[in-house]
């Protein structure tokens, strides 16, 4: 199951998306998430998804690594709509004892894992497509009018792109350390919940030594390079922002438009 979580992992390529600017990637992204909360009928949310499976065929990346990505979460969303199905107030369609399913409980069940899907995919596709230097560029450049407040952007954008890069290493650790635990006779499948609790006790441990020895590693890998922060640095590439950089955006705002006219037009 760990292996399947592919969060902060970046597949090279030389897509549409892969070319577009970091910055207007991380813009459009957000443009897709307020498409996907501005929604408030099933047209205007089949629009944002339109929008997001668009953007992800244009990627080329496989679709089997985003169902992989949608392995982990299954069970809370399938939980979640659950809950929503059957605890949700409106026209009852079926009642069992105190268990009832109404219609608005559907649709507000179908409603939050479109939405949520959507948006796991849709952000998903910005850590796919981009690597960790240039999202860090491109997080530090949209944060630059704080610097004018002494607010230290590059620090701030470094840290957020270390925390997110060093994801699939931290999984890809306790995926080691689980597998060294159970060689070595420690049961996580069986027993109470009590006893699974505590049988997590020896993943977290070496868990967090090894997360501390990395940062250490990584402090004086960093010192030993001369890092001293933002101060008087250079970039060894600059970006340039194209035509079809633009383009994407305005398109974005297309789609985000006709999000907000459907729920005018159909409320």
């Amino acid at each position: 199951m760990l292996k399947d979580i592919t969060i902060g992992q970046y597949f090279p390529g030389d897509s549409i998306i892969h070319r577009l600017d970091a910055s207007f990637k991380i813009i459009i992204t957000l443009i897709f998430i307020v498409m996907l909360f501005a929604a408030d009928t099933f047209a205007g949310m089949l629009i944002g998804v339109t929008f997001m499976i668009m953007s992800y065929l244009l990627t080329k990346i496989k679709p089997k690594i985003m169902t992989k990505s949608l392995k982990p979460v299954l069970p809370i969303l399938v939980f979640t709509a659950v809950i929503n199905v059957f605890f949700y107030d409106g026209d009852v369609i079926f009642r069992l004892g105190f268990i009832k399913i109404t219609d608005d409980g559907i649709k507000n069940a179908a409603f939050m894992l479109i939405r949520v899907v959507a948006l796991i995919i849709g952000s998903s596709i910005l850590t796919y497509t981009t690597s960790p230097i240039a999202l860090t560029n491109a997080i530090e450049r949209l944060m630059s009018p704080l610097k004018k407040l002494k607010f230290p952007v590059h620090e701030l954008a470094m840290m957020m792109t270390i925390a997110l890069r060093f994801i699939p290493t931290l999984i890809e650790e306790t995926d080691k350390i689980i597998s060294a635990q159970k060689a070595r006779g420690a049961d996580f499948e069986t027993g109470s919940l009590v006893e699974r609790a505590r049988a997590i006790i020896p993943i977290l441990i070496p868990l967090f030594v090894s997360a501390f020895r990395r940062a250490e590693e990584l402090a004086l890998a960093m010192e030993c390079r001369c890092y001293n922060g933002g101060e008087g640095r250079t970039k060894l590439r600059q970006s340039v922002v194209k035509p079809h950089d633009y383009v994407a955006l305005i398109i974005s705002f297309v789609f985000l438009a006709t999000v907000i006219a459907t729920n005018v037009i159909l409320k």
